[in-house]
């Protein structure tokens, strides 16, 4: 019988996680699959590990892995998935906003041939205009500037085949764009439209300046296009100050030096100097990815583990 590991990355979510795995088994003695879930406690400061130990105890098909601190979701999720050896592997947050319902959807795609179903939000349910325009507003951004086509309004919520995780398992960056290297990877992609609902219970842990983080990441990670525009930017800047100097010698030859243009002058100073300062600012987002990659540190370390009583 074919197998499928559920990864559910979880950073303190001990309001909901109860409730979303009573959802969830329920899907999985639906399925003819082998089924059993992994959950990956991303160092959380609640009881969310204290309740995944109980559901590992009633629950023989549930494993667990603790890491040492908080790494970070994308981190938890590539702790999962490295732990998986089923025939494939569903990524879902515990947070209800993605229904476990859709699994069976996902797996119907997976076994017409496709390596990643990926689920694709039809309207995002609980979020204001503002949160819906600037997540909208990324994924066409990064489509844009990034020569990997990234699935617009596409979450994590998705199901990976075997050598798609293989695939997926090589690739050791330590600066980790989860949906860029979903899409990276290639193979046969198909999505599958969802309703996403409202977080069932607990607080977003995806404040504003986390998803600008998040965003800087992935443009970064997979587009070189800010890099260009700096140097586009420096172009047009040193174009116009010459072409302003050339007028200004014109000025100085036919009427004279008189003291007058202090007001111009500092606003092509500060305007140069800004322009400067927002190139060695992209320069060093990069520059600080490189270093961060140069010192080669493992993504993870595991405190904790716990394997299904029900192996494959």
């Amino acid at each position: 019988m074919p197998q499928l590991t559920v990864v559910v990355p979880a950073y303190n979510e001990s309001d909901v996680l109860m409730v979303f795995h009573r959802r969830l088994s329920k899907v999985l003695d639906s399925l003819s699959l082998d089924c059993d879930v992994l959950y990956v406690d991303d160092g959380s400061k609640d009881d969310t590990w204290s309740i995944i130990e109980k559901l590992v105890a009633d629950d023989p098909r549930t494993g667990a892995i603790k890491l040492s601190r908080n790494f970070g979701k994308e981190a938890a999720m590539t702790a999962g998935l490295d732990h998986v050896t089923a025939d494939a592997a569903v990524v879902i947050d515990s947070d209800l906003q993605d229904p476990p319902e859709l699994i069976p959807v996902l797996v119907e795609q997976w076994r017409a041939g496709f390596d990643v179903v990926y689920a694709t939000r039809s309207a995002r349910e609980g979020e204001t205009g503002f949160k819906r325009f600037t997540a909208a507003a990324f994924y066409r951004s990064m489509n844009q500037l990034s020569d990997t086509a990234i699935p617009r309004d596409t979450g994590d919520f998705r199901l990976l085949s075997r050598r798609a995780l293989d695939a997926l398992a090589q690739l050791r960056e330590r600066q980790r764009f989860m949906k860029g290297l979903f899409s990276w990877i290639g193979y046969r992609q198909t999505a599958v439209r969802y309703l996403r609902e409202p977080r069932q219970a607990g607080t977003t842990k995806w404040n504003y300046w986390r998803l600008a983080q998040l965003a800087i990441e992935g443009i970064t990670s997979f587009s070189t296009a800010p890099l260009r525009l700096a140097t586009w930017v420096g172009i047009a800047s040193a174009g116009l100050a010459f072409v302003y100097g050339f007028i200004v010698l014109i000025r100085a030859l036919f009427y004279g030096d008189a003291v007058r243009g202090y007001p111009t002058l500092m606003l092509v100073i500060l305007f140069l100097g800004g322009v400067q300062l927002l190139a060695l600012g992209v320069i060093g987002e990069y520059l600080g990815r490189n270093y961060a990659e140069s010192k080669r540190r493992p993504l993870y370390f595991i405190e904790e583990q716990r394997q299904p009583r029900k192996l494959h």
